[in-house]
């Protein structure tokens, strides 16, 4: 991650710019005029990964120029990251470095925030670490009211919990999310919150079932369960799943089925080409899946999802990379049209862009 120009003077400049690349982009398939929603201007990443740099007694926070090893910045501030987080970043590192067990080869410090007031961090070392880390570490963890955990190679220390409880409100209604320790999470909570209000509102009176692929820790699979019978979301990550059951229940959401399976695999039991017992106590022959929700990686969806979320009548994509989602709409809009198309401002003063396309079946 290089380290934005947080500059608020500027957000609005940046945002049209994003907006002018996205229109170019996209212009070939004569999408609907694009919805636009900001970030917070400052303070707005709740999940962040800084290396630690050695230079005799001292520590540092640095961040590296994109593809460089060695352009480095030493961080002296850092307002795009969760106020909690910048408030204690730096006396934290400064009770590092006064105890040596905690500082030797220690390369790189985590960490995790949530709008509820949580604070994980996680710290990554090049040695094995073990008793003696935990009793050096553990006035940290009092002094600064954090949750704390330890990584070294095939190792990890958690002195208490490795998550947080993140609580997003959807349209005045709160949501309560297990976040694990390095598992994915949306990184800007209230442009999150402006994510699934969008999504609720572009499946609002579909019918039939919904199916979801990578559906992480139950993101939007949880409040999108108000507008179908029946959702069933895949996710190939076991702690993403973990923590998905985990917030079915703390939501007290009944209408929900989460099968730890790959896209790919997935693709295969819908059709009927693939039997797996992880599928159990799902009567997929019962749903009426009608609506499809896909959040991939960078990488897009392989070419055999494509061809099986072509099958469904509406298909909700949400992309973090423009490029691949472009490659994706070439054969998509070959079956169906854009009725919605949003930029979702998730990482400000940075070329990343995050966006949702709504499409219908021709």
């Amino acid at each position: 991650m290089a380290l934005p120009q947080v500059d608020p003077s500027q957000y609005e400049t940046q945002l049209a710019a994003k907006q002018q690349r996205m229109e170019q982009l996209f212009a070939r398939f004569n999408p609907p005029a694009m919805e636009l929603y900001r970030s917070p201007t400052e303070y707005y990443r709740m999940r962040a990964e800084f290396r630690v740099w050695h230079d005799d007694d001292d520590l540092d926070y640095v961040m590296f120029e994109p593809g460089s090893k060695h352009e480095k910045y030493k961080l002296t501030e850092c307002p795009m990251v969760d106020r909690r987080i910048a408030d204690m970043m730096f006396p934290f590192l400064e009770a590092l470095k006064g105890v040596k067990e905690l500082r030797a080869r220690l390369f790189q410090v985590d960490f995790l925030a949530t709008l509820s007031g949580e604070l994980l961090v996680s710290l990554l070392y090049h040695r094995k670490i073990g008793d003696e880390w935990i009793e050096a570490v553990k006035p940290l963890r009092e002094q600064f009211d954090i949750d704390i955990v330890g990584r070294s190679r095939k190792n990890k220390i958690v002195l208490e919990r490795d998550f947080v409880f993140e609580t997003l409100t959807i349209n005045g209604r709160e949501y309560h999310y297990k976040q694990t320790e390095n598992s994915f999470t949306q990184p800007n909570a209230r442009v999150c919150e402006q994510m699934i209000e969008w999504a609720i509102d572009a499946t609002a009176g579909k019918s039939g079932d919904l199916v979801e692929f990578y559906c992480g820790n139950g993101n939007f699979t949880l409040p999108l369960a108000q507008n179908f019978r029946q959702v069933v979301a895949t996710e190939i990550s076991k702690e993403s799943v973990r923590a998905a059951q985990v917030n079915i229940e703390r939501n007290a959401i009944d209408n929900v089925a989460i099968l730890r399976l790959s896209s790919e695999e997935f693709t295969e039991v819908l059709r009927g080409n693939l039997t797996t017992r992880r599928t159990a106590g799902v009567d997929l022959d019962a749903c009426e899946f009608r609506t499809v929700l896909v959040d991939p990686p960078r990488a897009g969806l392989d070419a055999e999802t494509v061809k099986q979320v072509q099958g469904y009548e509406d298909i909700l994509y949400i992309s973090c990379n423009p490029q691949t989602l472009a490659e994706n709409l070439e054969v998509l809009c070959e079956t169906h049209s854009i009725e919605r198309f949003a930029l979702f401002d998730q990482f400000p003063y940075t070329d990343h862009i995050e966006c949702g396309v709504v499409l219908k079946r021709r």
